[in-house]
């Protein structure tokens, strides 16, 4: 008898310390603590031929707050000028700190930070979040050499100046995009979106009939540049 006495000792002990654990880690509010962190904005910009990116302060950014492992946001802040932030007056616990990168199509993807908060201050690593027409998109780039006829004669070679390029995806009837050569023999289609491409521009024969030449690259992977493997190589009469 003694022994169950003890046994349900034991369990009423062991159970009215997990109840004090488990409300000394809930998360929320009602507290002295605060978390404090910074907003980041890395701008990709559109025709900028080398994927450059600006980074500057996310200000006037809406940043959200997620208590322990809830399933939605519990409280949200703008951010000021400085892209700073601050979640007063909340107990000891997980918190997951998001914002919102947003991609060239509109989508937005949640960027986040998850910190234990054991202190009064608990401080967030910096946040950085993307937006801009080429965010979440590649580019392709070649070039194009010409040989310059005129009734049979030749007249010379050189980069394709102005000559145009064409792009369409693969197993699609039409191209959705064009761009001329420029001066260095180079053209550009940029916010291109994972998947298989076939590029292409136009040859003449000695008799001014135009054919097609085209190249298929596949992109695997956003912000990077892709290089097509050959130079197209074309006749034009003039």
């Amino acid at each position: 008898m003694d022994k169950i006495v003890i046994k349900l000792i034991k369990f009423i002990v062991c159970l009215l310390l997990m109840c004090i654990v488990c409300a000394c880690d809930k998360s929320g509010e009602g507290g002295n603590a605060t978390i404090q962190g910074k907003i980041m904005l890395v701008q990709h910009p559109n025709d900028d031929y080398t994927l450059a990116t600006d980074t500057v302060v996310a200000a006037k950014t809406d940043v959200f707050i997620v208590y322990g492992d809830n399933e939605m946001y519990d409280d949200d802040q703008e951010t000021s000028q400085d892209g700073l932030y601050q979640f007063k007056y909340l107990k000891k616990g997980i918190y997951t700190i998001f914002a919102y990168s947003t991609l060239a199509t509109g989508e937005k993807i949640a960027v986040s930070q998850t910190v234990e908060v054991k202190d009064k201050l608990t401080i967030v690593p910096t946040i950085y979040i993307h937006e801009g027409k080429a965010y979440g998109t590649s580019m392709v780039r070649g070039q194009v050499w010409a040989t310059y006829e005129h009734n049979g004669s030749d007249r010379g070679s050189g980069w394709a100046y102005e000559h145009r390029v064409y792009i369409k995806k693969q197993n699609h009837p039409y191209h959705f995009d064009n761009v001329r050569v420029g001066e260095d023999g180079y053209f550009y289609f940029q916010q291109l979106l994972p998947g298989t491409y076939e590029i292409f521009t136009t040859t003449e024969d000695d008799n001014e009939v135009p054919s097609l030449v085209s190249q298929t690259i596949t992109i695997t992977e956003a912000g990077k540049i892709y290089t097509l493997e050959k130079i197209f190589y074309v006749n034009i009469n003039v």
